[in-house]
């Protein structure tokens, strides 16, 4: 009887136990007890560099953001990301065509928190794209996924639940084979320059 009850005890106490554990490790990694959450939509332009953006002008995009702070100066984004970068007519004879960028990517930032409502940040991650030629330029360039890495700096301004933020990026982009240089059958390379203004919320 007292063994059966000892045997319940050490059940009961063991996931509390667990849960404490768990805490303190969290608290020794400075994780937050209640991280905040929320969302944020950008707009902004921006162009390929490189001999990948030779014959690629500058184009919009849009996008929108699942944010978290778990800890006190670094965040977390997931998000998607969708860019039209328009290709001049003397690549591809027609005018009006385009390259389109799908994005999904992962983004770790860090910045202090200036007097409750200002936080410059730079970060990195990691994404992946792909990339689709509107139907009159797919004779020269090819549908392809890509990585990316990019390298972000920004600012935010907090006003209650709200924020606005502006930021720059620069994305290395990696296993292109979307088009070949003018004139030679090697790959054109390059990366991603964009900038965006954003608004948000955070609970």
């Amino acid at each position: 009887m007292v063994g059966g009850v000892a045997a319940a005890a050490l059940g009961l106490a063991t996931p509390a136990a667990a849960a404490v554990e768990a805490q303190n490790v969290a608290k020794g990694l400075g994780v937050r007890q209640d991280p905040a959450f929320g969302f944020d939509f950008h707009l902004g332009m921006g162009s390929l560099t490189g001999s990948l953006g030779d014959d690629v002008g500058l184009g919009w995009l849009v996008g929108f953001n699942a944010v978290t702070m778990p800890w006190k100066y670094v965040g977390l984004e997931v998000g998607y990301e969708l860019e039209r970068l328009p290709i001049k007519a003397s690549r591809v004879g027609d005018e009006g065509e385009a390259l389109w960028r799908n994005n999904l990517g992962l983004l770790v930032k860090a910045g202090p928190l200036i007097q409750d409502k200002w936080r410059p940040y730079i970060g990195t991650g990691f994404g992946v794209s792909y990339f689709n030629p509107s139907d009159g330029a797919d004779h020269v360039y090819d549908s392809d996924w890509t990585t990316e890495i990019p390298i972000i700096v920004g600012a935010e301004y907090r006003l209650g639940y709200f924020y606005a933020g502006i930021r720059g990026s620069y994305s290395f982009i990696g296993g292109e084979d979307i088009v070949d240089r003018p004139g030679t059958t090697e790959n054109a390379h390059g990366g991603l320059l964009n900038a965006t203004l954003t608004l948000g919320a955070r609970f």
